[in-house]
């Protein structure tokens, strides 16, 4: 099978956040069992090109239709871990991609359609015929509308479109010039069944587009698939998704089982796994070192995220100061846009900084990303909504025990060590329900009590979420199952 993969972001290229992770951890599934794949990504100024190798021009004037005119751009090619990634690099004064990141400009919705338009542009061109056009976030809800609308006529006829929502948070709404400047027909598309935004009936929606014209609509956990259906977390698209029902679902995410493996990790200093987990506490001695945290008899609580409203930074601050009041260590890793949550980190920073038992690192820094869970006993993620989450997969696979709010992701993988229904052996950390200091406090309380007083049983929460399968190979299965049955599809 033919895969086409398109997205913004595919680490270690080019990674924002965990859609990056995404692309490439099923990409490679996807390639190592016998498909071919091709990931098409913008050609950032920052891209990083280390890990793609043999680079070399592949098309060195596609020519795209563009605001009334053609655009010239190169596509480049290359190879990362079997997967073939090619590379959009426009030619115009728009400088389109060549800025210092790959969000947060103005001009994102006009630079990520034309993205959209040269994918679909160059697959025509070339003569590529990809059986699965796999897209990813409102950065490529256009492309199943240009599909349907532009492109079949013209030749892309058998290729089947499955779109994967990563966070709803984020819906992609625009000016209708946009879709004027990518060729479409305003009038024809700003409906309500088409993409009108549900909450301004003055713009587009990208996401939204995505939605109604894909073939199948896919979120990144079960769990988050029926709230943003049935909950407010749908943002406004609940009875969009509930209209399109019938070609939607939830798919959970994998981590990259060459990256986050505490036998293998070549990022810690002392490599381990189930069978030899006391030796983990040689990464835990160095944790403490690197962070100039005092040598003493206490769990360390970790939290490694970013800073925003999303992942409950109230909960994050109140969990620390909790933390550090009940006998604990507390390492921090993360950074935020918004420049009131980074003061407020920023101040607790400078309160905290004399504690031998607290560091806040407030930036990334993937090294030490490594060392935190090979070194910490426990982390914490109060998230108010989470898609999917990798946080709580790679620390379980380090052993450390979870204490997460139930929700999204986070609830299809966290299984309460007091509460579940889950055979002992499957239970493997702590969860919480209310978004609430209270409800918070009730979950670290029973955690670091285990810790404290049954240090046998808190192991055996270790070892069963280091036993758990977070590969990505379940999850490739199930979107080639996805993939087989939209390629049996009649043609529209």
């Amino acid at each position: 099978m033919y895969i086409a993969m398109v997205s913004a972001e595919c680490a270690p290229i080019a990674k924002a956040g965990g859609l990056g992770d995404f692309v490439q951890g099923l990409s490679r599934e996807l390639a190592v069992r016998g498909n071919a794949v091709d990931v098409f990504l913008p050609y950032y100024a920052l891209s990083r090109l280390e890990s793609v190798a043999g680079l070399r021009e592949i098309d060195p004037n596609l020519r795209v239709p563009f605001h009334d005119q053609w655009l010239s751009c190169r596509v480049l090619g290359g190879a990362m871990d079997g997967v073939n990634c090619l590379f959009i690099d426009p030619r115009s004064p728009h400088g389109f991609f060549q800025r210092g990141r790959i969000y947060g400009e103005p001009d994102d919705p006009e630079r990520f359609a034309f993205f959209s338009r040269a994918v679909l542009e160059f697959l025509l061109q070339s003569g590529r015929r990809p059986d699965i056009l796999h897209c990813n976030d409102w950065h490529t809800g256009l492309i199943p509308v240009l599909l349907y609308e532009v492109y079949e006529a013209l030749g892309l006829t058998r290729t089947r479109v499955c779109y994967t929502l990563h966070n709803l948070g984020y819906q992609g709404q625009v000016d209708e010039s946009i879709l004027r400047q990518a060729g479409l027909d305003p009038r024809r598309l700003l409906v309500a069944d088409r993409l009108l935004d549900p909450r301004d009936g003055r713009v587009a929606n990208l996401l939204k587009g995505g939605i109604v014209y894909a073939n199948f609509v896919n979120t990144v956990s079960p769990r988050y698939a029926w709230e943003i259906q049935d909950t407010d977390q749908g943002m406004g698209l609940q009875p969009l998704l509930k209209t399109h029902a019938h070609k939607f679902g939830g798919v959970l995410n994998g981590i990259d089982s060459l990256v986050w493996n505490p036998a293998v990790d070549p990022l810690i200093p002392v490599n381990y796994g189930v069978n030899s987990l006391p030796r983990k506490a040689a990464n835990r001695q160095a944790l403490r070192t690197r962070l100039g945290l005092r040598e003493v008899e206490k769990p360390i609580l970790a939290i490694v995220s970013r800073l925003d409203f999303q992942k409950g930074v109230e909960l994050m601050l109140h969990g620390i100061r909790y933390a550090l009041a009940h006998d604990s260590q507390v390492v921090l890793l993360g950074a935020a846009l918004d420049p009131v949550i980074a003061a407020r980190f920023a101040r607790l920073k400078e309160e905290t900084d004399p504690n031998p038992d607290c560091h806040l690192e407030l930036g990334y820094d993937e090294t030490l990303a490594h060392l935190i869970y090979a070194g910490a006993d426990l982390i914490l993620i109060p998230s108010l909504y989470e898609p999917c989450g990798l946080a709580q997969m790679i620390a379980m696979k380090y052993g450390v025990v979870p204490i997460v709010r139930r929700v999204g992701g986070l609830a299809d993988t966290v299984f309460d060590a007091n509460y579940s229904d889950k055979p002992f052996e499957i239970r493997n950390g702590y969860l919480f329900d209310d978004l609430t200091e209270a409800g918070l406090e009730g979950a670290m309380s029973r955690a670091l009590g285990l810790w404290w007083r049954f240090p046998e049983y808190f192991r055996q929460l270790r070892v069963n979420g280091m036993r758990a399968d977070f590969s990505w190979s379940l999850p490739a299965q199930q979107y080639l199952d996805i993939y087989a049955h939209l390629c049996k599809q009649e043609p529209t």
